[in-house]
This record gives C-alpha cells, sequence and structure tokens, in this order.
C-alpha cells in the first residue's frame, strides 16, 4: 500500500475561520468575547447616548443656581412662549446638532462645573460683573460658525418675506444681500444685554477679522448700527 501522506490537508477558510472563532482563548472561546464585546459595545452606546441626550434638556441646563438669571429672563421671551407653543430650550441655541461639534461643546462645557463649583457668577453682581464677557464669549462662537444654532430652526432661503412684517422682511433681505448672519442683530434674543453690548460685538467681529474667520463684508457692522437704531435697541 502506498505510504500515507504525512502533510495534513489544510481546511478551507471558512471553516477555519470558524474554528478560530470558537476555538478557547484562556478559559473562554474567542467568539463569546466577540459577542460580549458587541453586546457590551451596543450596552456602552446605549448608555453613553442616553446620558448625551439628558444633559440636553432643559431641566439639566437650569438645574445649578448660576443658571437662575439665565432662566428667569430666558422665560420672558418669545422661544420660551409664543403663539405657535414651539419652543426652543438651551441646548437648540448652545448645543451643535452635528456630531462633531457638538463633542467639542460637551467637552468644553467642563468649565461650566468649574465655574460653579468656584462660585464665579454665584450672587446677581458677580453675574452682572461677567454678563457682557459671558455673552461675548457666545457671540464669538455663534459669529465664526455662521449662527450655525439659529440655523437650525431659522433659514434664509426658506423665509417667506411676502407674509413677514415690512421691518422684518426688509432687514432680513439686507442681511442676506450684505452677507450678515444671525447673531450681528440678534444678540439680546434670550437674555438681557449689558451696558457696552454694541461696542463690545465689534470687539468680537475685529478680533475674527484679525485671526482670519471672517471676510471684508462681514467685518463691517454699519448695517447693524442702522438696524439697532431704527429698532430703538
Amino acid at each position: 500500500m502506498p505510504d500515507k501522506d504525512p502533510t495534513p490537508r489544510r481546511r478551507i477558510w471558512p471553516l477555519r475561520i470558524w474554528d478560530w472563532f470558537w476555538s478557547p482563548t484562556g478559559v473562554i472561546s474567542a467568539g463569546f468575547l466577540l459577542i460580549a464585546g458587541f453586546l457590551g459595545g451596543i450596552i456602552f452606546w446605549g448608555g453613553f447616548h442616553w446620558s448625551l441626550e439628558l444633559t440636553n434638556t432643559e431641566e439639566f441646563c437650569t438645574s445649578c443656581h448660576t443658571m437662575e438669571t439665565n432662566l428667569a429672563e430666558y422665560r420672558e421671551t418669545i422661544h420660551y412662549n409664543n403663539h405657535s407653543g414651539v419652543r426652543a430650550i438651551c441646548s437648540d441655541c448652545h448645543v451643535p446638532h452635528e456630531w462633531q461639534y457638538k463633542m467639542k461643546a460637551k467637552i468644553m462645557a467642563v468649565k461650566d462645573v468649574y465655574h460653579e463649583v468656584l462660585g464665579t457668577i454665584s450672587t446677581p453682581e458677580k453675574y452682572e460683573e461677567r454678563r457682557l464677557e459671558m455673552a461675548a464669549a457666545v457671540w464669538k462662537k455663534m459669529k465664526a460658525s455662521d449662527s450655525r444654532e439659529c440655523r437650525n430652526c431659522h433659514a434664509f432661503e426658506y423665509m417667506d418675506f411676502t407674509i413677514q412684517e415690512t421691518r422684518a422682511a426688509e432687514n432680513h433681505q439686507r442681511a442676506l444681500d450684505e452677507n450678515m448672519t444671525c447673531i450681528d442683530c440678534h444678540q439680546g434674543i434670550a437674555h438681557d444685554l449689558a451696558p457696552g453690548y454694541l461696542e463690545e460685538y465689534q470687539h468680537v467681529v475685529d478680533e475674527l477679522a484679525g485671526a482670519g474667520a471672517l471676510s471684508q463684508d462681514e467685518t463691517d457692522l454699519a448695517s447693524v448700527r442702522t438696524y439697532l437704531d431704527s429698532t430703538g435697541n
């Protein structure tokens, strides 16, 4: 009889993968590890997403003592109470919808916890002292992003100027023609404005222009001043 071939026949690759998948590694199989890892990943992602959404709620945003002033001012605005019943809460204006920008905003929000612990704005006097500084930080972010969060609900291209009030339609058309953005005219849309706010806003625009974040058209606030003068702001 012919000699038996001493070289073992190699199994086809699907079977080899199957064997590897269920072969023990130490105490448990690689397959069990992968399945457990997959299920653990789902649980982790679900918990992470739930936590992320929890921090976007109005109740969470206003749970700190230092947010009581913000909350009181916001409740007096059209974003809180209006004829349509459609509300914009804190996260709608301050947290981006896009994932990469949202995560950056959440990381940056750690500083709010830090200042809450320090009591940086824990009294009305401290709050008023820093009101303009805090507002400028928000204006800078919104100006640089072309009022990204505003445009989640408001977009020039979807506005019907024919059914807007005449003054609103004219100013929105001018804003569209002159490449302006929402925050150029609506700095006090949700919170009270501090004295000297317009000069501080000009400083924000100049700073962004110096950093190359804005075009020349966007650095001209003459139209903003005209608008604010016409509305009595």
